[in-house]
């Protein structure tokens, strides 16, 4: 029989600390308010109702045109931890959006975020550096975040890092040395890179290899590589269990051997067995710089000579489905069998 009694539990789906949301299109100018409040418990509840709202994208372009971004600016200085954990887990939601990206080049959010990079707090500056490398991801975001001088910051930031925090910020370094290498190079970062070459933790070295191929597109980057001795750590990495680690590896092999001292390096540190290897990859990125690889070696006699009798391996792969797999295959066939 029902009863008159009320219960002491709280409702259920009910959550604390979280603040009620409005209906509608109430919702996000009310919490945009609560966000600007004085009262450090309101403050909070706002940031964790709207870090679930803006999952959605339309309500993400909501907080954006309700000038959510210009109070979560603020919050990034707030005295309180959470705070400033909640408000750049927003960022980093917002970031996932094309809409959020832009708006971040608009209301210039990469500074203030930056300057979070000595947070006390793991939480925090994880959640800040996944909203960096979200932008980082976006070309006009890379390029915003060289022109702010950042990537010196970054590289410095490497060796002291979290392990997996590192391996965010190594994977924005991969993203930025894309749009220019210069700075990371200026920074010492191919020594950088070289240490992380050598880590247990696969992410780790995946992003510190995918980085350094872009260090090495550059004349100066490939003259460093070679200074630093990196030759015979990428020529290891291509025998890795990670396909994409092999295909990185194979990729820095083939920029640093344009350069002459890169090609006779590469030599040395048995580059050429190790590559041959990688040829008959079912992975098409790692075929394929393989093989360009192997063509920028074969520019040497010594490996001319040594490639000649591995002619008939390459001719293999003259019939894979892959076009770009055939052009390789011919190129480096050419240049092995040219004759003076």
């Amino acid at each position: 029989m029902a009863s008159t009694r009320i219960s002491e539990e709280l409702p259920p789906l009910l959550d604390p600390t979280k603040a009620p949301v409005a209906f509608g299109n109430r919702a996000l100018p009310r919490l945009s308010m609560e966000l600007q409040d004085p009262a450090l418990y309101i403050r909070q509840r706002a940031l964790v109702a709207l870090c679930d709202l803006v999952h959605d994208p339309e309500r993400a372009y909501e907080a954006v045109e309700k000038d959510c971004l210009e109070r979560l600016k603020v919050l990034l200085k707030d005295e309180d931890s959470y705070v400033r954990t909640k408000s750049t887990e927003v960022l980093y939601l917002l970031a996932t959006h094309n809409v959020g990206r832009q708006a971040f080049l608009r209301y210039d959010m990469v500074g203030p975020l930056s300057e979070l990079l000595n947070e006390p707090v793991d939480a925090c500056r994880r959640n800040m550096h996944l909203a960096l490398k979200m932008i980082a991801e976006f070309p006009a975001g890379a390029a915003c975040i060289v022109a702010q001088g950042l990537v010196h910051q970054l590289v410095l930031k490497v060796p002291v890092e979290r392990e997996d925090i590192r391996a965010l910020l190594l994977e924005t370094l991969s993203c930025l040395v894309r749009v220019d290498a210069l700075p990371a190079l200026q920074s010492d970062g191919v020594a950088t890179l070289r240490e992380q070459l050598k880590s247990p933790s696969l992410a780790i070295r995946r992003a510190a290899v995918s980085a350094m191929v872009g260090i090495s597109v550059p004349t100066d980057g490939k003259h460093r590589v070679c200074e630093e001795d990196v030759l015979p750590i990428l020529v290891s990495l291509l025998s890795d269990d990670d396909s994409q680690v092999c295909a990185s590896a194979a990729g820095t092999i083939m920029n640093t051997a344009v350069i002459t001292k890169g090609k006779y390096q590469a030599l040395k540190a048995g580059a050429i067995p190790a590559l041959l290897q990688l040829v008959e990859s079912e992975v098409r990125a790692v075929s394929a710089n393989a093989l360009r690889a192997l063509t920028c070696l074969a520019e040497a006699p010594p490996a001319r000579v040594e490639l000649h009798q591995h002619v008939p391996l390459l001719q293999t792969r003259l019939s894979h489905p892959e076009p770009i797999i055939q052009r390789a295959a011919e190129t480096a066939i050419r240049v092995i069998s040219w004759k003076p």
